[in-house]
């Protein structure tokens, strides 16, 4: 029997033990595998996706780059591995396949990716270069540079201000010069794309939607790329700009998944959209008719300024939606009758309060259970490399035996495997002394599986031993500066240091600068700054360097210390010792009062030292920086919404803000502005003139307080057809991508604070899973392939739930 793999699609000994996982990566198939056992003679091979039976045929042997000779590879450690040298030719170049094999299987299974691909050794070498980590960072490297690229080109972004007022002509580049840069992007992508469909095969290439669309995007760049070049850079329109951001979608799986499971939610937040535009439709024709009024001054000043129209009545009422403009649209009306009072209340709570929050819950109940659902996908996925790897090792196992029952994996070429698999080295090291706890005892499917559930547990680390002393004295002066006794003596003081700061800032909140006598305050900086130098040594003292330096939490505060103290040596070198009625002026780069706050920020940065103590503060900082760190699918979602919506502005309405003659805010009308227009309260900054500008302007709006001023301005300036778009993103941005990011933080910190989440679970349970890799649910698993959809419902396709936990 063949040792391994054929070349070509992946292809799998077909027992009832794997038949199932190969159904499951094939979402379309409907292929049914004949209860045969453990037969190894039948195979089945996957194309496209489509899974065929068909018998064992003895291929010619693989050799690794085209060259026929044995693959020698040197052992990171000196374990006992076969010896490839002693065999012949064509056996050397089946076992080293083999053996890349089942390393590109054991690195699908820890990178999640799918294991559809081709086997041969030179299709192996290219995809192990594929996705090593230079040729992955340089592509990334790539997408944000290319995505970069509109800050610099016309219009750029590199001036000091931009506001219309004071902005002054900023820097051109020349035709060519992004150009250029775009142009050797684009190659990229281009080899990116070939080394993909050939890795994938044409089948799944033809049949990926994400692969065809990145091909289309690529076609359209390079052709808008050459007719911007033969006019000279001065075409009106770049379409390649907008499809900049397919590049960033079509790299993470993860921002995929996300976009699906929002496409599977659109019918759901459909029907909530329907009821908002009901109620608004109807409470507009009630506020038309009810303000009506020609008599009562408070009417017809309601009608002349919200209702005078149905855009703007419908307009009035849609920014009363986000409370942006309450109670200001109420007042007119509120100010002459109380009873009026009634209609804006009743359309606020069925509005804001019932069907906004209502949306808010259904986009939780769609992403209700994500986080444990992917992280199922990921475990299959996990299951399914390694179960692949265990066949090929199997195999090796089998040549010579004439009976395949009981044969396993043998530890030694398990070893030789684990060698060459891209992996860290706290994992790769608890998984060789795993494997070595064997002996030479074979491995059977179901410890092969278990062995790699050391890739969920998170290291430990061990701090250094304390240095000992001989002398009593020493011994119990290690034993009090090492007690967390001193630790909170430290957060004390620091503590006291704050309450100091926070006093003077306020005995000083109307004084100038030049006319505050800094004497106090600089004494007690020079107290608490050189009693952090004397925790710090009393800390290496008592712990060691090494010991001291293995806490981040002491690296944090010596970091501090450290400039702290060159600070406030800078200080008395330049000023003196602080003394009554201390004024010195400017001298060097800083003033004293420059220095002095900057010494006061980084005090307060330093009582930051006291959250770890501090459990339930220590759980909540603990999940803000864990989204933070992963949550880049999500915040690669927002970057990809701001990015087309920034450039989309850019053409509709770059230019359309003016400054205003001389320096002044005049109205078109008369010469004065009213209070709380756009011209009143200074916002020219706020243009699509650049693409920095417009990001900020695009952030203004999305935060929706007084996002009416801009409607406002827009309409006047552009048109009334400007509020398409500032609705448009108002819907993208604040109500679907802010409630889903609202309902990924609820799911977390619902975890987090699970009472039951104390419990330890098994090693290598789902659960386990769930709590040692929270990360996995932002994590870019990277490549085409790597995520499997099922259809049905949103939690189906994030999912494999019920039937896919039964079958792993």
């Amino acid at each position: 029997m063949q040792s391994c793999f054929p070349s070509g699609p992946a292809r799998f000994p077909c027992t009832d033990a794997v038949a199932p996982y190969l159904v499951w990566t094939l979402p379309r198939a409907r292929t049914v595998l004949p209860r045969r056992g453990p037969v190894f003679w039948t195979h089945c091979r996957v194309q496209g996706s489509s899974l065929q039976m068909e018998p064992w045929k003895e291929p010619q042997p693989a050799s690794l780059l085209g060259h026929d000779r044995p693959v020698r590879v040197r052992p990171r450690d000196p374990v006992q591995l076969p010896n490839v040298s002693s065999r012949p030719a064509g056996a050397a170049a089946r076992w080293g396949l083999c053996i890349d094999q089942a390393v590109v299987f054991i690195e699908d299974a820890i990178k999640y990716r799918s294991i559809n691909h081709r086997m041969d050794a030179r299709s192996l070498w290219l995809y192990r270069r594929y996705y090593s980590n230079l040729c992955q960072r340089s592509l990334n490297f790539t997408i944000y540079l290319i995505l970069s690229l509109a800050f610099i080109e016309t219009p750029s972004s590199l001036s000091r201000t931009a506001d219309v007022r004071y902005r002054s002509p900023p820097w051109e580049p020349p035709c060519g010069l992004t150009e250029s840069v775009e142009v050797l992007c684009l190659l990229v992508f281009v080899a990116d794309l070939s080394v993909k469909g050939y890795l994938f095969g044409r089948a799944h290439f033809q049949k990926n939607l994400w692969l065809l669309g990145y091909l289309g995007v690529l076609v359209v760049s390079l052709v808008d790329w050459t007719v911007s070049v033969s006019l000279l850079c001065r075409e009106p329109l770049r379409v390649r700009r907008l499809l900049r951001p397919f590049f960033l979608l079509q790299n993470s799986s993860m921002m995929k998944k996300t976009l699906k499971c929002i496409r599977w939610s659109l019918p759901q937040m459909a029907s909530v959209g329907l009821l908002l535009a009901i109620h608004l439709c109807l409470f507009t024709m009630f506020g038309m008719l009810l303000f009506a009024g020609e008599k009562d001054d408070g009417q017809n000043k309601e009608r002349m300024t919200y209702f005078r129209n149905l855009p703007d009545a419908l307009t009035s009422l849609l920014v009363l939606l986000t409370t942006a403009n309450n109670p200001d649209v109420m007042i007119p009306a509120y100010s002459r009758n109380r009873a009026y009072a009634i209609f804006f209340i009743v359309f606020t709570l069925i509005g804001s309060l019932f069907l906004m929050n209502l949306l808010t819950a259904i986009i939780y109940s769609q992403f209700r259970g994500y986080l444990m659902q992917s992280l199922q996908t990921s475990l299959f996925r996990r299951r399914l490399g390694t179960r692949a790897a265990y066949e090929v090792l199997s195999s090796m196992s089998r040549e010579g035996e004439a009976s395949p029952q009981g044969v396993g994996v043998k530890p030694q070429n398990l070893l030789h495997v684990l060698q060459k698999v891209q992996l860290s080295s706290f994992h790769k090291q608890a998984l060789i002394e795993k494997v070595r706890s064997y002996g030479d005892v074979p491995l059977s499917a179901s410890e092969f599986q278990r062995l790699f559930h050391e890739l969920d547990k998170s290291g430990v680390k061990e701090h250094p031993a304390r240095p000992e002393y001989q002398s009593p004295f020493l011994q119990n002066a290690q034993f009090l500066f090492g007690h967390y006794y001193f630790d909170y003596l430290g957060n004390f003081i620091a503590l006291g240091n704050l309450v100091s700061i926070c006093v003077f800032l306020v005995l000083d909140a109307d004084v100038l600068p030049g006319d505050r006598n800094d004497f106090i305050l600089g004494i007690l900086n020079c107290i608490f700054i050189l009693y952090y130098l004397l925790e710090m040594l009393l800390k290496v003292f008592a712990l060691g360097l090494r010991g001291y330096l293995s806490y981040p939490s002491n690296v944090f505060d010596g970091l501090l210390t450290t400039v702290l103290l060159v600070l406030e040596i800078s200080t008395l070198a330049v000023y003196r010792f602080p003394h009554p009625g201390w004024r010195p002026q400017m001298q060097g780069l800083l003033s004293l009062w420059d220095m002095a706050r900057l010494l006061n920020m980084l005090i307060v940065f330093r009582f930051l030292r006291i959250i770890p103590n501090i459990k339930p503060m220590a759980v909540v900082a603990s999940t803000v920086l864990g989204l933070m760190q992963n949550m880049r699918a999500f915040g690669g979602i927002l970057v990809v919404v701001y990015y087309v919506f920034a450039i989309i502005g850019i053409h509709l309405f770059r230019g359309v803000i003016v400054a205003p003659p001389g320096n002044s805010s005049l109205a078109p009308a008369n010469g004065s502005v009213p209070c709380g227009s756009f011209e009143q309260l200074e916002y020219w900054a706020n243009n699509f003139d650049d693409f920095a500008a417009a990001l900020i302007t695009l952030w203004n709006i999305m935060v929706v307080n007084n996002w009416q001023v801009f409607l406002d301005a827009y309409r006047r300036y552009s048109g009334p057809w400007s509020k398409i778009y500032f609705v448009s993103w108002w819907l993208v941005s604040s109500v679907i991508w802010v409630n889903l990011f609202l309902a990924l933080i609820l799911e977390n910190f619902l975890h987090k604070w699970d009472p039951q989440s104390h419990l330890q679970p098994l090693a290598g349970t789902e659960e386990a899973t769930y709590q040692l890799s929270v990360e996995l649910m932002f994590r870019f698993v990277g490549g085409e392939g790597a995520s499997v959809w099922s259809p049905g419902a949103c939690s189906q396709e994030l999912g494999w739930a019920g039937g896919g936990r039964q079958a792993l």
